[in-house]
């Protein structure tokens, strides 16, 4: 990825000098703003997008040190909605004292001008669409759901779906630095907030500040050997999920000393029984736990260690009392469904940015079937599933405008990369090739569970990065946490 000029476009000047008209955001001390980009960097004069942007002023004592930027990742995740849930609040107070907390959901995603692909009766049918399809039938199924969720965001969002790519989410957070007066970005990116964090790094090199990517992506890979890489670290995560398990009382998917691979072939058991045959949820809209929502909710809970009693809970009334409620609910956290039908747009975004920043992973079922030994050889227990949903991409409306690359990102301050050892959707191999990419990345490992490490519960991951933030010292490369 080659630098942009270090000169501002005279054509991009009057996006850098607007000014933000703060109010009051109905959230008690936080103001919120919108801030336009231009919908093509290229074509300023065609039109703009509106960019929903939020902060919470430092609060002292100590002399302020800038604005601090943080996303959730996603792609999809609500930028705005993370700061005034937790950023805001739950970060550390020696950091909201002294930094501007703010965040700007990206171009398609949440109060950013959201895409919006299905209404949510038609999301609970896609939701519950099979992925482990057994037959041509239900294999045509399965592809006429991704053309209908494909058509459907090419029908609401015609011209935007071809502007949200990271590239251009990573130039709106340079405009985004210069409305609010900072020399350089002062950064905090999860998960895929690391690519942009990345991206932002590989465009702006000498605009970097302080940038913190925890749980990295590598943007080097393809998007088959990305989805392929994934699906073995959701299947880590279960093995460390599959020990802890069986050492707890009434594991339902096996007894004490039970290995961690029979465990997986309990669970794949369950899911086949669901298969044929959905259990009830006592839903008000009457939804049944079919496999798919049920391997979705198992897969939730991988992201956090916190919610493994949950998913026992869960998997135990499942399989012994045939009430999959439990399963329904971690499921529908994970596509952010609330009580009422309604979901966010997480999931319209989230295809709509990764199907535009790489080719498809599939083009046709034919490829998913040759790929399926790979997939289930990285996750005897997720596999299969995982295949089935990498096709998504094969039918969008919109081509590719991105491809795999590395980020150098030459003359960079350093930048902090954070790799968890049994993350689930950011295996920790990424944060390794991300941290060798970066011409000044600084690796630092955390040997646990869960996906991202920061404000996770590691006093050593806390204080590393701290300091960082604070002094901008950053911790020695290859810095081990536990």
């Amino acid at each position: 990825m080659a630098p942009l000029p270090r000169a501002t476009p005279s054509n991009l000047a009057p996006y850098y000098e607007q000014k933000p008209s703060w109010r009051d955001c109905g959230v008690p001390g936080f103001q919120c703003a919108t801030m336009k980009a231009p919908l093509d960097y290229a074509k300023p004069a065609e039109g703009d997008v509106r960019l929903a942007v939020a902060r919470k002023k430092a609060t002292g004592p100590g002399k302020r040190l800038g604005s601090l930027l943080v996303n959730p990742g996603g792609p999809g995740g609500s930028a705005v909605g993370y700061l005034q849930n937790f950023a805001g609040v739950g970060y550390p107070e020696k950091i909201r004292a002294r930094y501007d907390m703010v965040a700007v959901d990206p171009r398609g995603v949440a109060r950013s001008e959201p895409v919006e692909c299905l209404d949510g009766r038609e999301m609970d049918t896609y939701t519950q669409t099979d992925t482990t399809p057994d037959d041509e039938r239900e294999t045509g199924e399965l592809v006429r759901a991704y053309k209908k969720f494909a058509e459907g965001c090419g029908a609401d969002a015609p011209k935007l779906l071809r502007h949200v790519s990271t590239v251009e989410t990573a130039r709106d957070m340079d405009l985004l630095r210069a409305v609010l007066g900072d020399e350089k970005l002062k950064y905090v990116g999860a998960s895929y907030g690391t690519l942009l964090g990345a991206t932002y790094a590989g465009l702006f090199p000498d605009r970097v500040g302080r940038l913190v990517l925890d749980g990295a992506m590598d943007p080097s890979l393809p998007a088959r050997q990305l989805n392929l890489e994934q699906t073995a670290g959701f299947e880590t995560a279960f093995e460390s999920f599959a020990k802890d398990c069986v050492r707890q009382t009434g594991c339902p998917l096996g007894g004490k000393g039970t290995p961690a691979g029979q465990v997986g072939k309990n669970l794949k058991t369950f899911f086949a029984e669901l298969d044929a045959r959905p259990i009830p949820t006592e839903d008000a809209d009457g939804r049944e736990l079919t496999e798919s929502l049920a391997t979705t909710g198992v897969i939730a809970a991988m992201y956090d260690e916190a919610a493994w009693r949950q998913l026992r809970e869960a998997l135990t009334s499942a399989t012994k009392k045939k009430d999959g409620a439990g399963l329904l609910a971690l499921s529908d956290s994970y596509y952010e469904r609330e009580a009422d039908g309604r979901y966010s747009n997480l999931m319209s975004a989230n295809a709509a940015v990764n199907c535009l920043d790489l080719p498809a992973a599939f083009s046709s079922p034919d490829e998913v079937r040759a790929a399926l030994p790979d997939f289930e050889k990285a996750s005897p227990v997720f596999g299969e599933g995982l295949a089935w949903a990498s096709l998504n991409c094969a039918y969008w409306p919109v081509h590719p405008s991105g491809e795999p690359h590395r980020i150098v990102a030459d003359g960079a301050s350093p930048i902090v990369v954070v790799g968890t050892v049994r993350d689930p959707a950011t295996p920790y191999r990424w944060a390794e090739a991300l941290a060798a990419q970066l011409s000044s990345g600084h690796l630092l490992t955390y040997d646990g569970d869960g996906h991202t490490a920061y404000n996770r519960g590691s006093a050593c991951v806390d204080s590393a990065i701290n300091a960082y933030l604070l002094r901008g010292t950053p911790p020695t490369d290859g810095k081990r946490c536990s």
